[in-house]
């Protein structure tokens, strides 16, 4: 098994409904377990396309899958939930990106790990903190006070995950 951590976003339609069915289709997957899910964060979006506001969580899980497993994995998820690749940085029904993969460190051309803009995005280390396990929340802690990023993060609830009911 290994651990890994996504970072989920949506700015498109109904955005809670997008991360809920996300979840969900991760917990169903027979190779992923122990899905930790963060609290709910609305965050302002990065780059120059005008668009609507993201909500944002983060996720611990474990998996047998490979890396590129899950991304496949992960792309089947965003064209389950309709997302369309015009907009370099554009709106999006639902994005899934891998963040850590284990200690693993990949850089092919579909898959870099670990994700080369977490750094630089506090709408992925805010929710990535409250997932960390002990071993990463000082790495997560860190990122935090030494990244650039100054665009609104804002944690607006607890995720209610209806995958179990």
């Amino acid at each position: 098994m290994t651990t890994a951590y996504l970072s989920i976003g949506s700015n498109l339609g109904d955005r809670q409904q997008h991360l809920q069915t996300a979840v969900t289709l991760l917990k169903a997957h027979p190779a992923v377990n122990q899905v930790v899910v963060s609290g709910l964060y609305q965050t302002e979006p990065v780059g120059p396309v005008q668009q609507d506001d993201f909500l944002n969580i983060a996720v611990r899980l474990e998996t047998t899958l490979t890396a590129p497993a899950l991304l496949d994995f992960l792309h089947e998820i965003e064209q389950a939930g309709n997302r369309e690749r015009q907009i370099h940085w554009g709106p999006r029904t639902i994005d899934l990106d891998i963040l850590w993969f284990g200690e693993s460190v990949i850089n092919t051309a579909t898959l870099q790990v670990p994700h080369p803009e977490m750094a630089n995005r506090l709408f992925v280390l805010a929710p990535l903190r409250e997932v960390a396990t002990p071993a990463r929340v000082a790495t997560v802690t860190g990122l935090i006070a030494a990244t650039t990023d100054t665009k609104q993060v804002m944690r607006i609830g607890e995720f209610e995950d209806h995958a179990n009911e």
